[in-house]
């Protein structure tokens, strides 16, 4: 969150130029579905800390709205609750609340209840928001997208003024297929401009993935080494030790391919492989992300693995197989687990494949992006006992720890020629000093103040799709569905992926 919530951003050893971000513009921020589970654990907390950081216009207000019996002060003791469990969340990092801060949020929360499909909601809303700067929130499931949109343009809430603008927040998952993300932006983009909508992926709030673009582009000794004759392959992972939970319904009709790859995995393929933006202006860098995902060679089925957790042991416990999970179809052939090869049709990485994986129950929860450069020539140490250099890899490590690691060779002190691999390793909280953040705050704050850099443009969001399409094209087959114990590294033929380009998965626990 340093970019925003910190006072004052300085050039760390150069002393530069302080930079304070401004305030946010007055207005209304709606969420509907305001009385839901990602309101109370990541929105709220996130709007608070942008209020601790005063970034909030004395004119901001948060109008929720959702289904539940609930009025405005029951809704202010429920936001309250949720600020002080968010607060116990943090453990070591664990604030008491700010009091100041509650009282100047309290009285600024209001509540609307209404169904979703239903015009006299609007009205209610309408008639609170009147003709002042609105965000609206989408924190709802995705059947209502559409609806919600629909009913905003019918009742004049998103029609801008000159001086007054009107956005909307759509989360995830946008469409299941590329067929029903195409339909989706065309449905919004008959009520809203492209420029109003805000798809938002919270991957990209978190600061070491925004941080990607500032090492590679920022640090002369990185971009001249970024393509195919310096770097021998790319390894993104996100992995989870948590299960289906109470998940099951949503995960039985989703799996893990459509639950993570065309959204969070291909952004972070994008922000590794994107050629430089002509500046920072939110389409140029949206222009090259685009341009990234247009370029994926069509994958074909040596490409991809589809993987299911067995019963196993995590975290010292038992726990079931997914088969076994409540809710779940003893027979269900949705995958937990996706490893998959792509290759990048271009200058750059002409050659270069880029091995993902994701899934559930893994050996620990890791997201992370490992770079493997080329290996140095070995003849220089063909007269000495090192049977092989240690590969030079940077990995950027996402979560649950923030931060960089180089691995590189170097001389074992003594009289022999003895090569030892080391490590060096940035850790964002040991050198910046920031408070607890949900991941949001960032894009909330760019929402406000109209900064569509991180967030998805429609193109964006159809080549997402458009890469991992032929998969969902082929369909379930149990004959393709390989299965993993819990808590292991992910399935053997993940590791066959690689190893037959001679290359191994870097190890997940």
């Amino acid at each position: 969150m340093e970019n925003i919530i910190a006072s004052a951003v300085s050039q760390v050893g150069d002393g530069g130029p302080d930079y304070t971000p401004r305030r946010s513009p007055a207005g209304s921020f709606v969420i509907f579905g305001g009385g839901g589970d990602l309101t109370r654990r990541l929105l709220l907390p996130a709007i608070y800390n942008l209020a601790c950081a005063d970034l909030l216009d004395d004119g901001f207000g948060i109008i929720a709205v959702d289904r539940a019996e609930l009025g405005d002060e029951q809704l202010r003791q429920n936001v309250r609750e949720a600020l002080e469990d968010f607060a116990a969340r943090r453990r070591a990092d664990a604030v008491p609340l700010r009091e100041d801060v509650w009282e100047w949020m309290k009285p600024r929360i209001r509540y609307v209840r209404g169904d979703f499909e239903t015009p006299q909601t609007y009205g209610d809303v309408a008639a609170m928001v009147g003709e002042q700067n609105c965000i609206f929130y989408l924190a709802v499931a995705a059947r209502f997208f559409g609806p919600i949109v629909d009913r905003l343009g019918e009742a004049g809430l998103v029609r801008e003024g000159r001086h007054t603008f009107r956005r909307v927040i759509v989360e995830k998952p946008f469409g299941n297929d590329l067929p029903s993300a195409v339909a989706l932006n065309m449905r919004l983009l008959r009520t809203l401009d492209e420029s109003q909508i805000y798809r938002i992926d919270h991957y990209l709030g978190k600061e070491t993935v925004q941080n990607i673009m500032a090492l590679r582009f920022s640090n002369g000794f990185f971009e001249p080494l970024w393509n195919r004759q310096n770097i021998d392959h790319v390894q993104i992972t996100a992995a989870e030790t948590v299960g289906v939970e109470q998940r099951a319904r949503f995960y039985e009709s989703t799996g893990a391919l459509r639950d993570m790859v065309p959204n969070h995995v291909m952004q972070l393929l994008a922000m590794t492989a994107m050629e430089a933006p002509i500046s920072f202006e939110a389409d140029a860098v949206r222009n090259e992300k685009t341009k990234v995902l247009d370029a994926i060679h069509p994958l074909s089925p040596p490409d991809v693995v589809r993987g299911q957790y067995a019963p196993g042991v995590v975290g010292g416990r038992d726990v079931p197989g997914y088969r076994q999970e409540p809710g779940v179809d003893p027979h269900s052939l949705t995958e937990t687990y996706m490893a998959m090869k792509f290759r990048i049709d271009n200058w750059r990485w002409a050659g270069v494949p880029f091995y993902v994986r994701t899934g559930k129950r893994l050996a620990a929860r890791k997201t992370e992006i490992a770079i493997h450069f080329k290996s140095a020539p070995y003849a220089l140490f063909r007269d000495t006992p090192v049977d092989r250099l240690t590969p030079n890899i940077m990995v950027i490590h996402i979560q649950p720890t923030e931060g960089v690691t180089l691995q590189f060779s170097a001389k074992v002190p003594g009289p022999a020629v003895r090569l030892g691999g080391v490590r060096m390793k940035f850790d964002y909280a040991e050198w910046f000093s920031e408070g607890p953040s949900t991941g949001y705050e960032t894009l909330i704050y760019d929402c406000m103040i109209g900064d569509a850099t991180l967030f998805q443009r429609a193109d964006n969001i159809e080549a997402g799709w458009r890469a991992v399409q032929p998969v969902l094209d082929w369909g379930q087959d149990a004959r393709s569905l390989a299965f993993y114990a819990a808590g292991s590294e992910g399935p053997e033929a993940a590791d066959a992926l690689l190893a037959r380009d001679h290359r191994h998965w870097l190890k997940i626990g």
